[in-house]
């Protein structure tokens, strides 16, 4: 789901897991499992814009994460662990990048959506330019990005609503 979304409301997380019986300790635990995909998300984001930076790279417009990149090695093998999804990324396989590794698909047909490339490659650039400026001196610098990418989140397919979803998708 943190493929689609980073933010999700309680009340998303009761709609898409049917099966589960919510209570407010349930609700609590799935909330604070996503703040740490994202504290984890930002962590690597934030490590390979300081490492561009490190490298040279003058412009942000030239960053974008895409499914060769180390970046998003790194972030998919962690939300990914059993490669159960595949990225789509049309129209984000050219151009400069963040340092890469030659890549092997993933092995299985139900597809990340290639907006999450989008997201991340926005921010990755948002942190290289905050970083750049020096605007990591202030103690709540990255709120104001966290605040963007709040707003990006996509839309989750109603395949995710089926109960017993995630063992459907396993077996496929």
């Amino acid at each position: 789901m943190f493929f689609f979304t980073r933010y999700p409301s309680s009340t998303l997380l009761r709609s898409y897991f049917l099966d589960v019986q919510f209570s407010r300790c349930i609700t609590s635990q799935l909330i604070k499992w996503f703040s740490n995909f994202r504290e984890f998300y930002y962590i690597q984001v934030e490590k390979f814009a300081r490492q561009a930076l490190l490298e040279g790279v003058a412009d942000a417009g030239a960053l974008r994460v895409s499914r060769d990149s180390e970046l998003f090695r790194a972030l998919n093998t962690h939300y990914n662990k059993g490669n159960d999804f595949q990225v789509r990324a049309a129209g984000w396989d050219t151009g400069p990048s963040v340092p890469t590794h030659p890549g092997t698909p993933l092995p299985v047909s139900l597809q990340v959506p290639g907006r999450f490339l989008e997201v991340a490659s926005l921010t990755l650039r948002e942190f290289f330019s905050a970083v750049r400026a020096g605007k990591d001196a202030d103690p709540s610098w990255k709120k104001p990005i966290y605040k963007i990418i709040s707003k990006l989140d996509s839309h989750i397919p109603e395949v995710f609503k089926a109960v017993g979803c995630s063992q459907e998708l396993l077996r496929s």
